[in-house]
């Protein structure tokens, strides 16, 4: 007897001296925080860095992506854990005043326990893997200053903008270039591929290597559009070169609104481009339809949406811009709360960024959670299709407004505005958020971009009253049902 007393005091001496030390060697939550917080530092100081180069390097602009994902990443788990930290904060509070029972309390600690271990995991996974990064590119940053400056860059685009600048200056071989090289570049509306454009012919090394610039906006392809290709075409840059000079090169941009039908339709395309076209000029064309890639001489570009770690940070920026997001941590999570219902939007960020930015106020935030929270599971419920998911398609939807609950607001078509004087003087956020009044359908502005080709999105809608008694319209969702 005396024995086995022994041998389990002598066990349960042994796990307490391991749990001591377990819990000596094992890094806390905090400690992991504040190391992840001074990596993410060192990280953003080198991506600020090559931001400002201009990098022709494949395999270290590679590098850069991965490092600015692994950043990105980083911060949202920071962020989280910091909306974490407040929520239970918040939570130990009202636990305190309140007499719930204890069986609740033992139930919200092991919550909490059981959410903390997994907070400190994925703080330790971002840590190991930032710190990883930037050990592989300390090689880099030796580099970086040998590459020259660079001027303002759009958005997360900087690989796609040197492939797209390699591709135009690549000279063909001698006898090679009787045919026009074609480029195209696929992606879905509001991605950016305008402004990918808009950016690479802003390059000066595109601008001296072409006479002219072309840009050619087309729907169909009947005879009667294509025989006025030349004249249709708008003019977005020229270089004075004489007539003697033999080198003189287009460049010819080509936004295809439809889809194209066939080979032949392209073959007439082509065939319009070519005929104006000297000897080494190429083609760049942009399209919604992955149609189009069959068509090129080179691999396509491919757009996509930003994953949701990058369009929190977007978004993040967007919204608080100079003001530390650390100094407003129940804004902060407000803020994530509404960057997941966007649906990474690049327009809807923009406008609720702005809306939010004018109204720095955490009972108006909470509204704005609850209204869309609401309005979307609603849209989903009924159509099947989140409203943000039709818009980015140009197709119709239907949207709450937050100060008249009985009124809807149907947005049929979406365009984009190149002259100012066009652009509509109605904001999207006066219709949806404010008290506008109306009858009939309207053109109202979405955003204007503040980067090239500075474009305005508009669009035209409808402003609807809801039928009282839950009566139901008989129209489709195509012809314009409306949603309760």
């Amino acid at each position: 007897m005396e024995s086995f007393i022994s041998a389990i005091l002598g066990e349960l001496t042994t796990r307490s001296i391991n749990f001591f030390i377990s819990k000596l060697s094992k890094p806390t939550t905090l400690d992991v925080e504040d190391r992840l917080r001074r990596v993410l530092l060192r990280a953003q100081v080198i991506i600020d860095e090559a931001k400002g180069r201009h990098i022709t390097n494949q395999a270290m602009l590679l590098q850069l992506v991965m490092l600015r994902d692994a950043v990105h990443w980083s911060h949202y788990v920071l962020d989280t854990f910091r909306c974490q930290l407040h929520q239970d904060e918040e939570g130990a509070n009202n636990q305190g005043v309140s007499r719930s029972s204890s069986l609740s309390k033992v139930n919200s600690a092991m919550r909490l326990y059981s959410r903390g271990a997994k907070t400190l995991k994925d703080l330790q996974g971002a840590l190991d893997n930032l710190s990883s990064m930037i050990l592989d590119v300390n090689e880099l940053v030796l580099f970086l200053t040998n590459y020259p400056c660079l001027y303002r860059q759009p958005y997360s685009m900087h690989l796609q903008l040197a492939n797209f600048i390699n591709f135009l200056l690549h000279v063909q071989p001698h006898g090679a270039d009787e045919e026009l090289e074609v480029l195209p570049i696929v992606g879905p509306s509001y991605v950016g591929k305008s402004t990918l454009v808009a950016h690479v012919c802003k390059d000066e090394r595109v601008r001296a290597r072409f006479s002219e610039i072309l840009f050619f906006h087309i729907q169909t392809f009947t005879d009667d559009e294509l025989a006025t290709f030349r004249y249709e075409c708008e003019l977005k840059h020229q270089n004075r070169v004489s007539e003697s000079n033999l080198e003189a090169r287009l460049l010819v941009v080509i936004e295809l609104i439809g889809d194209l039908i066939n080979e032949e339709a392209w073959g007439r395309l082509y065939s319009a481009s070519k005929r104006y076209a000297p000897r080494g000029s190429k083609i760049i064309v942009t399209s919604r339809f992955d149609s189009i890639v069959k068509f090129g001489t080179t691999r396509a570009l491919t757009l996509k949406f930003l994953p949701h770690e990058a369009y929190w940070y977007f978004f993040k920026t967007l919204t608080f811009g100079s003001m530390d997001p650390e100094m407003h941590p129940r804004l902060t999570h407000l803020a994530m709360e509404i960057a997941k219902m966007l649906y990474c939007y690049f327009i809807g960020a923009n406008i609720m960024a702005s809306l939010l930015r004018d109204n720095f106020d955490v009972q108006f935030w909470c509204k704005i959670v609850a209204f869309l929270r609401g309005f979307f599971h609603k849209h989903v419920s009924r159509f099947g299709e989140h409203p943000f998911d039709l818009l980015n398609q140009n197709r119709p939807a239907h949207l709450r407004r937050l100060a008249t609950p009985s009124q809807v607001f149907v947005i049929y078509h979406q365009y984009q505005c190149s002259r100012q004087d066009k652009v509509p003087k109605i904001r999207f956020q006066d219709v949806m958020y404010g008290t506008f009044k109306t009858s009939g359908k309207f053109e109202f502005l979405s955003w204007r971009s503040s980067i090239p080709p500075y474009h305005s999105f508009a669009g035209t809608c409808e402003i609807l009253e809801l039928k009282a008694g839950g009566a139901k319209r008989k129209r489709s969702m195509k012809d314009g049902d409306t949603l309760r």
